[in-house]
């Protein structure tokens, strides 16, 4: 695979409930986390003293998180009522020449930052909150 542009990994919310997907505005950065927890079945009969690990087990997790300026008032907003009303909406991100990840999302946390000589900020961190689905590129 060939080297791909960071502004091409995109995070899309659902703007209204409906599917309609638009790019979370203003983001200069993000990234998506896949975490899986293990279910530990080491015993004394394990070969060597070696770990074991139970396959298909585990909770599987993912974290999204961000940060960008203003730009969009309504996701902007969007993202607040999401927040302060701990609803788990449907979220897509784009990962360039892989596929689409699609799922629900909860925000976790919303921060606002600004210094005097400079633009006003925000980050934004969002976990899973439901089955995920990944439709490849490939």
């Amino acid at each position: 695979m060939a080297a791909q542009k960071g502004k091409d990994l995109l995070v899309k919310i659902d703007m209204t409930g409906s599917g309609t997907f638009m790019p979370f505005a203003g983001l200069r950065a993000s990234k998506i986390s896949f975490n899986a927890q293990t279910v530990d079945i080491t015993n004394m009969a394990s070969a060597g003293g070696w770990r074991e690990l139970l396959a298909g087990t585990g909770v599987r997790s993912a974290t999204i998180s961000g940060s960008g300026v203003f730009l969009d008032d309504a996701t902007d907003e969007r993202a607040r009522m999401y927040f302060f009303d701990a609803e788990i909406p449907e979220f897509q991100v784009i990962i360039p020449q892989l596929g689409t990840l699609r799922g629900p999302f909860q925000i976790t946390a919303l921060e606002y930052a600004g210094d005097f000589d400079g633009e006003a900020t925000y980050d934004i961190t969002m976990a899973s909150g439901g089955e995920l689905t990944f439709v490849s590129d490939l």
